[in-house]
């Protein structure tokens, strides 16, 4: 089960961790992951590169559906659908929800805004469940 550490949760992603990724909150099927964007995680026009952003939804979701079930299983991301809505900057926050699903497969919602409260992007994904090994 993830515990807090520096007023965030850690998981097991070593990918998540390199980018830096904060997960905030996660609990019944909602969560929260923020990343505090650096040089290396832009774009040629200054702004958050567009796999930082997708990273970060799918990290929020996938939270999300975890947190669903007690983070009693693991998921795997099945579909993603990405709508991108201007130039991240700053801080970005992910906000997601489990929004439907059964026992196999979580349907979410998530999006993305800046330190400006701008809305930078949105997502819907499947997730897969899975036990862990």
């Amino acid at each position: 089960m993830d515990a807090p550490v520096n007023g965030g949760f850690q998981w097991h992603v070593p990918f998540n961790a390199h980018l830096g990724l904060v997960r905030e909150r996660a609990e019944d099927g909602e969560a929260v992951v923020s990343v505090v964007l650096s040089p290396e995680l832009l774009n040629h026009h200054g702004g958050a590169h567009g796999g930082v952003v997708m990273t970060l939804l799918d990290s929020a979701m996938a939270s999300a559906a975890v947190s669903r079930v007690g983070f009693e299983r693991h998921v795997l991301t099945v579909d993603m659908h990405v709508s991108f809505m201007r130039l991240g900057e700053g801080r970005l926050v992910a906000t997601a929800q489990a929004t439907g699903g059964g026992r196999s497969l979580c349907f979410c919602e998530a999006s993305v805004h800046d330190e400006n409260g701008h809305l930078v992007a949105r997502a819907m994904g499947t997730f897969r469940y899975r036990d862990p090994r």
